[in-house]
């Protein structure tokens, strides 16, 4: 049973490290806090109750994450502090002994955080509670969906649709945190769409780890989800967050070229251009699939924008082989690059491959590849020059310039003289401009 004089009157200071999904549940958090009437603390204001949603995918988001906690355990003296997320599972006992730790719940427990909290919270309040608690079952145990749509600071929503990863690739640990693949129900996701209408939203991102492996627990696909959002009225764009190139079928991308509300927009892992690094890394694909689907893209949706994540300096990863993949990467038709230097992770399967990148030669094929990353983002704004576009505007601080995307992701600028609070969480035709100062928006006037 839920006591709720535990949350009276009480404040909340939120951290969150990582991914959009962590985003996105930290919102959710706050949400039902709020619901049970705690408010967010203001800036420079203590809090009673702290919370910390940790990310693991490298050696530095761990580093960052026992910064965060230290950080906020001085900056809140006396506070309940509550850290969970991928750090949190991996780590619990470790985290559960830093000093001003109350509370450490794991990937399965945070979709009970209120239940939990009404109980160790409410020791606290009675002078009967012990610090570093912690409430993690085993990876193979983790059960439980923690359904999410939240909305953030911005005006897009974040709707998570799956959890967890069934891959195991070698250098990564993710599987290990968030649990084996699975889903809620279709109807379920429609609904909470339909709330997102109802609450004036136009714009949803599809969250989640593996988000193409969606209907593991439900016997659907990922595309029967698809074309279910598609026909919730008052949606005006979907976004797909991230997608194996294994499992965005061509199927998919002939139903977002000519559907009512999916943009043409992808984000697609590679993680490298090398046949012999993906082996390595155990992936589910060769190069020649990967390019079969930007092709596939370009050609239903020539105006796509399509982000690309690529990881550097892993074991086996040869300076031969890095150049294969330098070289794939410059002949594909992308927009940007998401670069991510090669971390070790103990426990990891990678760390029993013997050829060893170092430190600086990491460094050097990151600069390569962003300074690649700079030039195609570039090269993709510049073909729109000129033209006209959809903007759905977010709210911007009084004074402030105020931006946007289009629906094919070019970020948009528009002067402080023209920006208005009506303009937001609006979908207003533009005519895009040149760069603005720093060349990360085009500057638009409205039609």
């Amino acid at each position: 049973m839920i006591d709720t004089a535990v949350f009276h009157n009480k404040t909340a200071k939120y951290v969150t490290l990582g991914c959009k999904l962590n985003f996105s549940e930290t919102s959710t958090f706050s949400k039902m806090l709020q619901e049970m009437g705690v408010r967010t603390v203001d800036k420079g204001e203590k809090a009673d109750l702290c919370m910390v949603n940790t990310c693991s995918v490298t050696e530095v988001a761990d580093h960052k994450c026992r910064q965060a906690i230290h950080k906020i355990v001085r900056e809140n003296p006396g506070a309940f502090v509550v850290v969970t997320g991928c750090y949190a599972q991996l780590e619990a006992p470790k985290v559960a002994k830093i000093p001003g730790v109350s509370l450490v719940l794991g990937s399965d427990e945070k979709a009970n955080l209120i239940q939990f909290l009404s109980e160790e919270w409410g020791k606290t309040q009675e002078g009967t509670s012990e610090s570093g608690v912690y409430h993690v079952v085993k990876t193979k145990d983790i059960k439980s969906f923690a359904p999410s749509c939240s909305r953030g600071n911005r005006t897009r929503y974040f709707l998570k649709v799956q959890d967890g990863c069934d891959y195991f690739c070698t250098y990564c640990t993710i599987p290990y945190a968030r649990g084996f693949s699975r889903n809620p129900s279709i109807a379920s996701l429609v609904k909470q769409a339909e709330q997102t209408a109802s609450e004036g939203g136009k714009e949803i991102v599809l969250t989640g780890v593996n988000i193409g492996d969606f209907g593991k627990s439900t016997g659907d696909s990922f595309l029967d989800l698809l074309k279910a959002l598609d026909a919730v009225d008052g949606i005006k764009r979907y976004r797909i967050s991230s997608i194996e190139p294994d499992l965005l079928t061509d199927e998919m991308i002939s139903f977002c070229a000519q559907s009512k509300s999916f943009m043409p927009h992808f984000h697609i892992p590679l993680q490298s251009g090398s046949d012999e690094v993906l082996k390595l890394m155990h992936r589910r694909y060769d190069t020649a699939l990967f390019v079969h689907k930007i092709r596939l893209i370009k050609e239903a949706m020539p105006d796509a924008f399509i982000g690309v994540d690529v990881m550097v300096g892993t074991r086996g990863e040869t300076d031969e082989r890095f150049e294969e993949c330098y070289r794939l990467l410059e002949s594909l038709d992308v927009s940007q690059l998401h670069v991510f230097p090669y971390s070790e992770r103990p426990g990891t399967a990678a760390l029993k491959i013997p050829y060893v990148v170092n430190d600086a030669e990491k460094k050097r094929r990151s600069h390569a590849l962003l300074e690649m990353s700079d030039r195609k983002t570039h090269s993709f704004y510049e073909r729109y020059i000129g033209t006209e576009a959809e903007v759905l505007f977010e709210k911007a601080a009084k004074g402030r310039y105020m931006h946007g995307f289009t629906r094919n992701y070019i970020r948009v600028e528009l002067p402080p003289r023209l920006a208005s609070e009506e303009l937001d969480n609006q979908l207003v035709m533009v005519r895009l401009g040149d760069f603005n100062h720093d060349g990360s928006a085009l500057r638009c006037e409205i039609i």
